[in-house]
């Protein structure tokens, strides 16, 4: 334990230790037999460097791009590999300051062009766009793209685990690029230009190496095109896999370290309606805030860059949404602050679900309430085929201002992760260190091993071993009982067979305090069969598939089986865009303790045994190419020994690039007829975007819930003249309602607060 705690510390403290130890000739040449023997030869295509000027204003009408080769798009959607219904020249060149990548964009139809955002990160699915992807370290796996429209809009994200994730991106992640876009009778034009600085690459002798891809989107059409020809049978997501992207060659190439620093200030006051002394009333207790902090980044080596971040704010985060929980298990909601954007694949470690060794917010945050955060350093990027990820983070005490509020020491949080390249370009080995130390001498340290292999083709196999220590167990090494197991042989394919074969095992005292976790003391059995359908041009049909999927999660100390679950579902998409999934599902609890329906008052609840049920899913979606779309999702019939009717609503109406509200519903409504017992579940909610300009956007989300007997808005402004330079001001509040429910009785007003805070990068 203690050899943990110190490897821990010594490499935190001394990141720049580590990357000088690291020898990437070395590694090259220890994994030069290997690698040489992948038999998927592709020869890279050689990027030109800009000959001549141009000025940069989005008319891409100078010689300079004339005198390059336009890169072949074809049809990916709706039919693959066919000739594109508009014509597209790209041009992509470099000099050793920037990438530049150009876009001429013709449309017969060009007065239907629709530009349906001005706000940075914020281009919808209802807007002629593009996007450039780049695999920067060539890993086949991880990429940034950056995607505009025929406004000239900047919208940047990360792409991790080959876009194998229901939503594969991550636009949280932001970098300095610039585009500029032109529009005319005859089609859109766009010109960008990424400065070497924002991306991370391994250079050899002025020569770089990376997976390019990039595509045009239609939406009155539901069309994309795509370069190079990737296809379609990993699913919709396929035209953004790193994996299928072009390899491409720099030459003359000098990768340049970034180093920004960026000071804020902030200001503001927080309200909040606390019980007085004599526990007769509520009175408001005003907290004045005056704040200002440091966020440093700075490239250690040309592809590896550390971020240094000091006495962190994230109050201009945007609001959680908020959710009805129906199952007897934890709630697990996104990463929305910035500074653990950066390449965060590098510190993924996934089993089955989301069960996953390290979850970002179980730093700074305690049910949803912030945590002071003292300082922090953030390392990511590569060394030779390595990934490495580290992280620590020094949070204050804390105590709640609740009622039944916590104690919480003050904490070092910390991970290492480290993963390379093995046998073939999709293949890898890693291993991973969390840690979490309090000043109370409390601690909690988990070390993880994994693997995945591309075996052949398509057919992948993902193994992975974590063993936990903790001050409460005294935990041994190799202990069954502190440790998890996850073994998983799937197919990634959605045309033709599909298939997944998985086993997993949780120990009664395995507990990664940074991680997240839905089960205890468990192991579980599951598959999942799928076929798919890509029909031809002659079709309205785009896609449609039959899924079979089945597990069981069984206690390891009786055998006895804890959860069941059993689905047969079709799915099917038109080429217009709209699209109906159907799923029919037997579940199984053996419920252990009794399971209430609501936190605040016992409304329902459900007392323990065994519980056999059968329900449908119903998922209705119209294309989200149009100003106005709907998506449907129902679940309706047995709930353990009761009823379920569960309606949800999202909507999306577009006002040209004005306005844009979001509103949305979900109503709940469980019946227990034996019992005379009931439960409604009621949450509404709306977010609405006003896009003043590019520079000026007002964007809030009021939200009802009547399980937290409440209504919450979050209102921001935020002005942005130039990347790294942001001014908000952040109103945010929560009001009670059915004041009555306690006594004595409640304001209105649970809490309230105010915010100015502006920020300034300073690039050196």
């Amino acid at each position: 334990m203690k050899v943990l705690t110190l490897a821990f510390l010594f490499l935190t403290v001394l990141p720049t230790y580590i990357t000088s130890a690291i020898s990437p000739d070395l590694f090259n040449e220890a994994s030069k037999s290997i690698i040489e023997t992948d038999t998927l030869k592709i020869s890279p295509v050689t990027i030109p460097e800009l000959k001549g000027s141009f000025k940069f204003d989005g008319l891409v009408d100078d010689p300079c791009w004339d005198n390059l080769s336009s890169l072949p798009l074809v049809m990916h959607i709706p039919t693959f590999g066919i000739q594109p219904s508009e014509n597209s020249e790209v041009f992509i060149c470099h000099d050793n300051v920037y990438v530049y990548v150009a876009g001429r964009f013709f449309d017969k139809e060009a007065s239907k062009i629709n530009v349906a955002s001005r706000m940075r990160d914020n281009i919808g699915p209802q807007e002629d766009g593009f996007i450039v992807i780049f695999d920067t370290f060539n890993d086949h796996e991880n990429a940034v793209g950056f995607r505009t429209n025929a406004g000239g809009v900047r919208q940047d994200f990360t792409i991790s685990s080959d876009g194998t994730e229901s939503f594969p991106w991550n636009d949280t992640w932001n970098t300095f690029w610039d585009v500029k876009s032109t529009r005319d009778d005859k089609g859109w034009y766009t010109e960008m230009r990424i400065p070497l600085s924002s991306l991370r690459f391994q250079e050899k002798h002025g020569k770089v190496i990376m997976g390019f891809s990039c595509n045009r989107f239609i939406p009155r059409k539901f069309e994309i095109d795509v370069y190079p020809a990737i296809q379609r049978k990993w699913g919709f997501w396929s035209f953004i896999k790193p994996s299928q992207s072009q390899q491409v060659n720099f030459e003359g190439v000098h990768s340049k370290k970034p180093f920004y620093i960026a000071p804020y200030i902030a200001g503001g006051v927080n309200q909040e309606s606390r019980l007085n002394d004599a526990n007769t009333g509520y009175n408001f207790h005003n907290v004045p805030k005056m704040a200002a902090g440091l966020d440093v980044k700075y490239g250690i080596t040309s592809n590896l860059t550390a971020d240094l971040t000091i006495n962190t704010d994230f109050a201009q985060v945007e609001s959680d949404n908020a959710q009805v929980n129906l199952t007897r298990f934890s709630l697990f909601f996104p990463e929305k602050r910035m500074f653990f954007q950066e390449r965060a694949s590098n510190f993924a470690f996934a089993f089955d679900d989301m069960n996953t060794l390290f979850y970002s917010r179980q730093i700074g945050l305690h049910e949803g309430s912030p945590v002071p955060i003292i300082s922090g350093v953030r390392l990511v990027g590569r060394a030779g085929p390595w990934d490495i990820g580290l992280l620590d983070m020094q949070t204050q005490a804390f105590k709640s201002v609740e009622k039944d509020g916590v104690n919480l020491p003050s904490e070092n949080s910390g991970v290492i992760r480290l993963r390379r390249q093995v046998i073939n370009k999709n293949s890898y080995v890693g291993a991973i260190l969390t840690s979490r130390l309090g000043d109370n001498g409390t601690y909690n340290e988990v070390l993880g091993v994994d693997g995945i292999i591309r075996v052949f083709g398509d057919d992948y196999l993902d193994v992975k071993y974590a063993q936990s220590f903790d001050e409460k167990y005294q935990n041994k090494a190799i202990s069954p009982e502190a440790s998890r197991i996850w073994f998983d042989w799937q197919r990634r394919n959605e045309k033709g067979l599909g298939y997944d074969f998985f086993y997993s095992r949780a120990g009664a005292r395995f507990e990664p305090d940074l991680g997240f976790e839905f089960r205890q003391n468990y192991y579980t059995l599951g598959t999942k069969l799928k076929y798919g359908w890509i029909p031809g041009e002659s079709s309205i049909i785009s896609t449609h598939s039959l899924l079979i999927n089945a597990r069981k999660w069984i206690d390891i100390g009786t055998n006895i089986t804890q959860s069941s679950l059993v689905e047969l579902g079709y799915n099917l998409g038109f080429k217009t865009g709209t699209g109906a999934f159907i799923n029919l599902s037997h579940a199984y609890e053996n419920l252990p303790d009794t399971f209430h329906l609501s936190n605040d008052r016992v409304i329902a609840y459900i007392k323990p045994g065994n519980y056999a049920y059968n329900f449908v899913s119903v998922n209705l979606y119209t294309p989200p190419t149009k100003s106005v779309s709907l998506g449907i999702l129902s679940n309706f019939g047995q709930y353990y020994d009761g009823n379920q009717f569960t309606i949800g609503l999202t909507s999306t109406f577009k006002f040209g690039a004005f306005l844009s509200l979001d509103p949305s519903i979900e109503y709940d409504m469980i019946r227990f007829p034996s019992r005379n017992q009931s439960f409604t579940g009621r949450i509404a909610g709306i977010r609405a975007l006003v896009m003043l300009s590019n520079k000026l956007s007002v964007s809030s989300l009021v939200q009802y819930s009547n399980i937290a007997h409440g209504i919450v808005t979050n209102l921001r402004l935020r002005y942005n003249p130039k990347e790294g330079n942001d001014f908000y001001l952040v109103f945010n509040e929560g009001r009670n309602i059915e004041l009555n429910r306690e006594f004595p009785v409640l304001n209105p007003v649970a809490n309230r607060s105010i915010l100015i805070k502006y920020t300034y990068t300073f690039i050196l």
